[in-house]
Formats: C-alpha cells, sequence, structure tokens
C-alpha cells in the first residue's frame, strides 16, 4: 500500500486498499475494505468491536509482556515508541484495542486521515513481524514489513505491508505503506 500501522490507509490509511479484496491477502479471506494495517477501513458502526486488551500470550502485539507493561504504556502517552518496530506493534496493538487516538497521534500529519479509520466488524488477532530497516538511533526513516491476521465477516484472512516511519517532532510516526501480494 502507498500512503497507512500504516494501512489503517485511508489501517493502516495509505490508500493502497482495493474496494472487496485487497491485494495481499493471498487468498486468506476476505481483506479490510480499504488498505492496510496504517489506515484500517472505516467502521461499520460507530463502536468499534474490540479485542480484549491482552491475549493468553500477552499484548495484542505478540510479546508475551502485559498490555499494560508493553503497549498500555504507549498508548496512555507515558513512553513513545523508541523505533519503527515498536510503534508498529503499538499501532497493531491499538487496532487490537480500537484506540483510534493513538493511531491518529502516530500518523504523520502529511497522510493522516481525519478520522474513522477502525473497522467494528474486523477482528485483529495476530501480528508477525518480517523485517525491518533503519530506524536506529541515528536514522531519520526505517520500515517494518508485518503481516496482521484477522477475521472479518467470520472469514480469516492476512494482510501483508511494508510500511514506512519517519522522525516527526522527535518522535517516531507512521508515514504510509504498501501492501504487497
Amino acid at each position: 500500500m502507498s500512503g497507512g500501522c500504516g494501512a489503517i490507509d485511508r489501517f493502516a490509511g495509505t490508500g493502497a486498499g482495493v474496494p472487496g479484496r485487497a491485494r495481499g491477502t493471498g487468498g486468506t479471506g476476505p481483506a479490510p475494505a480499504r488498505g492496510t494495517m496504517g489506515g484500517m477501513p472505516r467502521p461499520r458502526s460507530p463502536r468499534p468491536r474490540t479485542a480484549s486488551r491482552e491475549t493468553a500470550a500477552g499484548c495484542p502485539c505478540g510479546t508475551a509482556a502485559p498490555y499494560d507493561d508493553c503497549c498500555g504504556r504507549l498508548h496512555r502517552g507515558a513512553a513513545r515508541a523508541g523505533s519503527p518496530q515498536e510503534l508498529m506493534r503499538s499501532r497493531y496493538s491499538a487496532f487490537a484495542v480500537g484506540d483510534e487516538a493513538y493511531l491518529l497521534r502516530t500518523w504523520h500529519p502529511d497522510t493522516r486521515p481525519a478520522a474513522g479509520i477502525l473497522d467494528a466488524g474486523t477482528r485483529w488477532l495476530r501480528l508477525d513481524v518480517l523485517a525491518t530497516t533503519g530506524g536506529g538511533p541515528f536514522h531519520a526513516e526505517g520500515t517494518v514489513e508485518f503481516r496482521a491476521h484477522y477475521r472479518a465477516g467470520g472469514r480469516a484472512g492476512s494482510l501483508h505491508e511494508n510500511s514506512r516511519f519517519t522522525h516527526h517532532e522527535g518522535a517516531w510516526v507512521y508515514l504510509d505503506g504498501a501492501v504487497t501480494e
């Protein structure tokens, strides 16, 4: 996707979403209607259905740490992400728990949608980080390639995206992403 933890897009909010079945689902099920994790699809109802803040294994981002000690501290504003990967994981968790305010706060203002990035019919199940580039203390940009697994309309699917992150006003923010096949 070009443009969305990123796809939250416009999921992700990047503009890479394709009506019906988005690219990058690998035929594993219906894709979120408007793109990737960065710029999630618009909600179908006023209140998104959210996953539990903690899974049996810990935080929704996939770590064993409890949500409050992991992504919850970023969502509350008690800490900032120290790398693009940490930001990606926290944005995925924000999708899983329905924290739209955090998603918008961590989206670059040049590509950020106004609102309505959560889809009430999508339940985010698991995040797999596949690769990262840049994002160190001396880098201005970084990328995170990931696969996010979800259930929508009773069917399982996955979203494969390469998201771009940049520094803005002293913090890592999501810039955009490209959905891959």
